[in-house]
């Protein structure tokens, strides 16, 4: 099925609110930060653990890189790229051929990405099995689509609104497509493998939470939510309905009180779990006998808490 542009569409401007300045990373474009916000993978933080939520919000501690990362957003990059070529020209031939230019280009964007690797007697990750898996991923996507019908409306597609309550919601959306008779799909790519039954309803948060946005932007909910796991070939599909989205609006409202809570409180307690095991602060968890660094002066009880010198908070994944 064939895929017209969408139509880009403004994005309202926040009104004042008297919320705290949680994340207030500029908008793309932007210099200066606007009103507080959240993110589909700031929630996640919190939800996770509401100390990672702080040492990447309050704090803006930086974190090292991590193959994982690196390869995830080496994916996504090529994905993206796939589609600037005709449609017949989108072979799994050339996502690979775009493998060596996207990772160059991240490097470049990005230097602490070369640490990544070392020599093939040193220590760390080994650079070939890295690109294999990469490679692996890539061959595994056309297993699950083919591209050569797809003509996505957007790609990296920032997203953003705001609620009644004034809270800001914004993000960015791997692939929109939209059909010719106007259904649009939410597509989203993942280099982890699908999660258990059990889970699959942490995993669409993020969907209803970019279909949210873009309900509140078009004034139509979404046709399809679509996540990708490129790690094992499975597809997870969605139908929202404006329930769903209500809900999904209800929940992200009752999260940023939580935050807020937090934030006046001082209260930012950790949540361990597995992912611990791959958390960068874990050193300086409590929960692991750390000592987290002090909360900037304006973290607890008044907005503004930005360190003197701020760190960009992760990327948007």
């Amino acid at each position: 099925m064939a895929y017209p542009t969408l139509p880009h569409v403004g994005y309202p401007q926040a009104a004042p609110q008297q919320a705290a300045n949680l994340d207030v990373t500029p908008a793309p474009g932007e210099e200066q930060p606007r009103a507080p916000a959240i993110s589909p993978s700031r929630a996640g933080d919190f939800m996770t653990c509401p100390l990672l939520y702080r040492f990447r919000v309050i704090d803006r501690l930086p974190e090292p890189p991590s193959p994982a990362a690196a390869r995830g957003t080496l994916v996504h990059a090529i994905l993206e790229r796939l589609f600037d070529r005709p449609a017949a020209e989108r072979t799994p031939q050339a996502a690979r051929s775009l493998l060596g230019p996207q990772w160059d280009r991240l490097v470049a964007e990005s230097p602490e990405l070369a640490s990544l690797f070392t020599d093939e007697d040193g220590p760390g990750p080994g650079r070939d099995a890295w690109t294999a898996e990469v490679i692996s991923m890539l061959d595994r996507y056309f297993t699950m689509e083919d591209p050569t019908r797809i003509e996505p409306a957007e790609r990296e597609l920032y997203v953003e609104t705001t609620l009644e309550s004034g809270l800001r919601l914004r993000g960015y959306v791997d692939r929109l497509d939209v059909a010719r008779g106007g259904a649009v799909r939410v597509v989203d790519y993942k280099t982890g493998t699908a999660p258990r039954e059990e889970f699959e309803a942490r995993a669409l948060f993020q969907m209803k939470f970019y279909a949210l946005v873009l309900w509140r932007i078009r004034g139509e909910v979404p046709t399809l939510l679509q996540l990708m796991y490129l790690g094992n070939g499975e597809t997870l599909r969605y139908q929202p309905d404006e329930a769903d989205l209500r809900a999904t609006e209800r929940k992200i409202q009752a999260l940023w009180l939580a935050i807020e809570r937090a934030r006046d409180s001082g209260d930012w307690r950790p949540r361990p779990s597995r992912v611990c095991d791959w958390c960068a602060h874990k050193p300086i968890c409590p929960a692991f006998g750390g000592t987290p660094p002090p909360l900037p002066v304006a973290a607890a009880g008044a907005p503004g808490a930005v360190p003197a010198t701020p760190v960009p908070p992760p990327a948007e994944t």
